[in-house]
């Protein structure tokens, strides 16, 4: 039987809907922020397990925001607690009002030359909706409430690679709510 243009512009459709379900569930079952990666500007994969049994802050980031000012913040954030064992990577994005026009080496260069951080910086990068980063996704489903609206939303993944929490723009990087949870973090190790 010959497939009618209809047909099989329904079975496309039912293709990638499953596909988008598997993405979906593959990032909801993961079973701790160690089953993801992100990409370094020049390419190769930054593994989360790599940095197993320290707190990781991921923030998702962008050189043309207001909240910019948190980078060198969060500078100060990772020279207090770097030796510690807290890992900080920056995820920049441009899924806030377009505010990261740069891409590869040139946002975390820019970064560095304006605000002094030295700290890791991913390839930029999808941090909400369907097409978003897998961790991003995982993230979105353990804690629903504590989304990213906005550049320099926080996520904290604890030492034993759970989801601590999300902490908004708002939060101060060297404020109370977000030194608390990482001193608590360190100490448990």
């Amino acid at each position: 039987m010959p497939l009618s243009r209809r047909n099989l512009l329904g079975l496309a459709g039912g293709i990638g809907a499953v596909a988008a379900f598997s993405r979906s569930a593959v990032a909801q079952s993961a079973p701790n922020a160690y089953s993801f990666s992100f990409q370094r500007a020049g390419g190769d994969a930054m593994a989360l397990a790599d940095y197993r049994g320290r707190p990781i802050l991921i923030v998702n980031t962008a050189t043309n925001c207001g909240f910019a000012g948190q980078f060198g913040t969060l500078e100060q954030l990772w020279h207090r607690y770097a030796s510690r064992g807290l890992m900080l990577i920056a995820v920049p994005s441009n899924d806030f009002g377009g505010q990261e026009p740069l891409d590869g080496a040139a946002i975390a260069e820019a970064a560095r030359q304006s605000h002094g951080a030295t700290y890791a910086f991913a390839e930029k990068t999808k941090v909400r909706g369907p097409e978003a980063h897998p961790f991003y996704r995982w993230a979105a489903a353990q804690r629903p409430g504590e989304t990213p609206s906005w550049n320099f939303h926080k996520y904290l993944v604890g030492r034993d690679g759970e989801l601590i929490g999300g902490y908004s723009t708002a939060t101060d990087p060297i404020g109370p709510q977000l030194v608390r949870a990482i001193g608590q973090e360190l100490r448990a190790g």
